[in-house]
């Protein structure tokens, strides 16, 4: 499979090209572009551009995932992680972050916010059937198969 291009539009001066931060990396960081800094309160949910649209190859879409340092030391999150943006999508970035932790916690123009991963998507024919194959399984739902 050939590396997939992914073009970036520039919509603020100061966005901040999503990069890998390491070379085995599997996210590019995104970062909030902001006037001033803005408190998430705890419980609370605020949508952060991120100052660019971009184009995704066909075939393909973005992840969009928390960071894990932000995640496990503030307890701030996504809450429709991961969050999908489609391949034919042209507007601006933009990243729904929840405050999960006990305190408030101030977003900074610049702060890395979130990862991207870009991966293949899978389309696949749907079928309209009477039934369904059986399988050992069956219909055991959550918690189902044991600890």
């Amino acid at each position: 499979m050939s590396q997939p291009l992914l073009r970036f539009k520039r919509l603020d001066p100061r966005a901040v090209i999503p990069a890998y931060q390491s070379a085995q990396a599997a996210g590019l960081d995104l970062c909030a572009v902001l006037d001033a800094p803005v408190e998430i309160s705890t419980g609370a949910i605020l949508m952060v551009p991120c100052g660019f649209a971009m184009a995704i190859p066909a075939g393909w879409e973005a992840q969009v995932r928390p960071r894990s340092g932000l995640a496990s030391r503030h307890g701030i999150s996504m809450p429709n992680s991961p969050g999908t943006i489609d391949a034919d999508y042209r507007g601006e970035v933009k990243v729904p972050l929840i405050n999960l932790g006990k305190a408030g916690f101030t977003i900074e123009s610049g702060m890395r916010i979130a990862q991207m991963v870009i991966a293949p998507v899978a389309r696949v024919v749907v079928e309209e059937v009477d039934e369904l194959d059986d399988t050992d399984r069956g219909a055991g739902g959550f918690g189902s198969t044991g600890r």
